[in-house]
């Protein structure tokens, strides 16, 4: 990769430019509202892995992306620009100082996009798949645990992510940053209540296991590689909510060895989800 370019202009046809003025017609990159009341999030992307994995999975309409100028050489950052010029997603180069105003995260790498909302569909749709594999997210509100079990849930081969609408974290600048682009390969529906959400994977046959640090029985007891299964994983603080508690199907803990008590919920959620992985792939 060469020495990237001092900026220039965009072009004024809107076409992918790797110079360029100010960004957006107020003079500042376009910062998307501080907290939205409707939907899932998603709009503002920060962070080179997750800026080009927007760009890679193809599924979200992207509106702009903003590159910090005098970045030393990268790969990843030829990446980011030469699939938007394929895609003629418009590239626009500001000053880092501008971009740390914008940036809503602490890490964005020099890099900002400004896309679609994420999109939702109904339980009904995840229940469509062949062997349903859901993560349940019952009022967690740390952005970087959401991101964290985001990326695990996609590696681990998820299906679809249930969230709330009220009472929990969206889907921010910092949970799409943490989950390095895991966001565009999964599908997700928000539901008005989990309670009412784990009645209806009940009745259609999933097998609804909630995590809680306390419970004497283990996860490594469950079948889970032969059935449809939903992990369900409570609040930072709180765990599981005793309504949702109450309707899991099975109520489990990861054993551990060592004197803490119990597992951060992102890194609970990453062993179950794996462990799930694991079973299944013995089945096949």
């Amino acid at each position: 990769m060469s020495p990237r370019p001092a900026p220039r202009r965009a072009n004024p046809n809107g076409r992918p430019s790797r110079g360029g003025g100010r960004p957006g017609p107020t003079g500042g990159a376009r910062r998307a509202p501080s907290r939205e009341k409707e939907g899932l999030g998603g709009e503002q992307v920060e962070g080179r892995h997750a800026v080009l994995e927007l760009l890679k999975a193809r599924r979200r309409q992207i509106q702009r992306i903003y590159v910090a100028d005098a970045q030393d050489p990268s790969d990843i950052l030829d990446a980011i620009e030469l699939e938007a010029q394929r895609q003629r997603v418009p590239v626009q180069v500001v000053s880092m100082a501008r971009l740390d105003r914008e940036a809503r995260t602490e890490g964005h790498q020099g890099v900002i996009a400004i896309a679609s909302r994420l999109q939702t569909v109904g339980l009904e749709t995840l229940l469509q798949h062949d062997r349903p594999f859901l993560l349940v997210c019952d009022g967690v509100t740390d952005p970087r645990n959401l991101g964290a079990m985001l990326r695990s849930a996609d590696g681990a081969g998820v299906t679809g992510v249930v969230v709330p609408r009220h009472r929990a974290a969206r889907i921010s600048p910092t949970v799409t940053k943490t989950a390095a682009g895991a966001i565009e390969y999964l599908t997700f529906c928000d539901v008005g209540g989990i309670p009412a959400a784990i009645d209806q994977l009940n009745k259609a046959g999933v097998l609804t296991v909630g995590l809680a640090g306390e419970s004497k029985d283990s996860l490594y007891d469950l079948d889970l590689g032969s059935v449809p299964v939903a992990l369900i994983v409570g609040g930072e603080e709180k765990g599981l909510a005793a309504l949702t508690r109450k309707r899991c199907g099975a109520v489990v803990s990861i054993p551990q060895l060592g004197k803490i008590s119990s597992l951060n919920a992102g890194v609970a959620v990453s062993v179950a989800a794996f462990e799930v992985a694991r079973q299944r792939r013995l089945r096949r």
